[in-house]
C-alpha cells in the first residue's frame, strides 16, 4: 500500500492535539519553524500540514501574526428533496426544515449570451446558441451560503413574460412554476454532486479561504419530452453546510416476494 504523505501524517497529529484542547480556541500555535523542529520534518512539510488544517477549518492564519485555533463554525443542513415542500406543509409531518435555509438572494441576468461548448452539450443545443445567463448569490441571515450560475435556452423562453428568471410576473418562483406558465411541464431534475476546492472568485463571494472544500452540483432540468430547459452549477461551502439528499417513495412496495 502507498505510504501516507508526510505532511498528512503531521496534520493528523496536530489535529489530534487541537481537538484534545492542547491549544484553546483563539490561541496562537507555536511557529512553523518550532513545530518543524519538534517533529523532525522540513518547514515545507509543516507548512503544508498547517495549510491542510486551515482548509479543514481548524486553524486560521493571520497576516503578520501567526496561526491560531479557529472558532468552530456550525455546519447547517441543506436538504435537497423534491418531496420536501409538500411534506413540510402537511399538518402531520414533523417540522424537519433545515435551519439556515437561504432567505434572500442577489441575482444578475444577461440575455442573448452565446452558450459555451460544455453548457451547449448539457442543454442539447449548438455551441453559440443564445441563452439567458443568471448569476445568483444566496444568503442566510445575511451570510453567503451558496452560489449558482444558471443557463436557459432563449429558444424556450424568448418573447415570453418569463425570459428573465428574477423579473416579470413569476419572478423568484423557480424554474418549474415559470416554465409551467408557458406550457412547458417539468418532469425530471438530474443533479451531479462533485467535491472541489474554492477558487479565488468563489472564496471572495462566499467569505471563505481559497482552497476550502466546496460541493459543486451540476443540475439539469428536463421537460416531459426529455428536452433540457435549464442547467446550473451550484457551489456550496463545505465548512458552512452539509448537503443531504432525501428520496421519497411514490407508491408502497414490499420487500417480500
Amino acid at each position: 500500500m502507498p505510504r501516507e504523505a508526510p505532511y498528512l501524517a503531521v496534520a493528523d497529529v496536530l489535529r489530534a492535539r487541537i481537538l484534545a484542547g492542547e491549544w484553546r480556541i483563539g490561541e496562537r500555535l507555536p511557529s512553523r519553524a518550532r513545530l518543524a523542529e519538534e517533529y523532525g520534518v522540513g518547514r515545507n512539510v509543516m507548512q503544508r500540514a498547517m495549510d491542510r488544517l486551515i482548509i479543514d477549518g481548524l486553524l486560521e492564519g493571520r497576516a503578520g501574526s501567526g496561526t491560531y485555533v479557529r472558532m468552530p463554525r456550525e455546519r447547517l443542513r441543506l436538504v435537497r428533496s423534491r418531496h420536501r415542500e409538500r411534506r413540510e406543509t402537511s399538518p402531520t409531518w414533523p417540522d424537519r426544515r433545515e435551519r439556515g435555509r437561504a432567505d434572500a438572494w442577489d441575482s444578475h441576468s444577461q440575455v442573448r449570451v452565446p452558450a459555451p461548448g460544455t453548457i451547449a452539450e448539457r442543454l442539447a443545443i449548438s455551441t453559440g446558441d443564445l441563452c439567458v445567463n443568471t448569476h445568483y448569490e444566496f444568503l442566510a441571515g445575511g451570510q453567503p451560503v451558496q452560489l449558482s450560475e444558471s443557463w436557459e435556452p432563449m429558444a424556450v423562453t424568448d418573447g415570453t413574460p418569463i425570459v428573465l428568471p428574477e423579473m416579470g410576473p413569476l419572478a423568484g418562483k423557480g424554474v418549474v412554476e415559470r416554465m409551467r406558465s408557458i406550457g412547458v411541464v417539468i418532469s425530471t431534475v438530474v443533479e451531479i454532486p462533485r467535491p472541489a476546492r474554492a477558487t479565488q472568485a468563489q472564496a471572495n463571494l462566499l467569505g471563505i479561504s481559497v482552497g476550502d472544500l466546496v460541493l459543486q452540483i451540476e443540475r439539469t432540468i428536463y421537460d416531459t419530452d426529455g428536452r433540457p430547459v435549464e442547467t446550473a452549477d451550484m457551489v456550496i461551502p463545505d465548512v458552512r453546510r452539509e448537503v443531504v439528499y432525501e428520496f421519497g417513495v411514490d407508491r408502497p412496495y414490499s420487500l417480500n416476494p
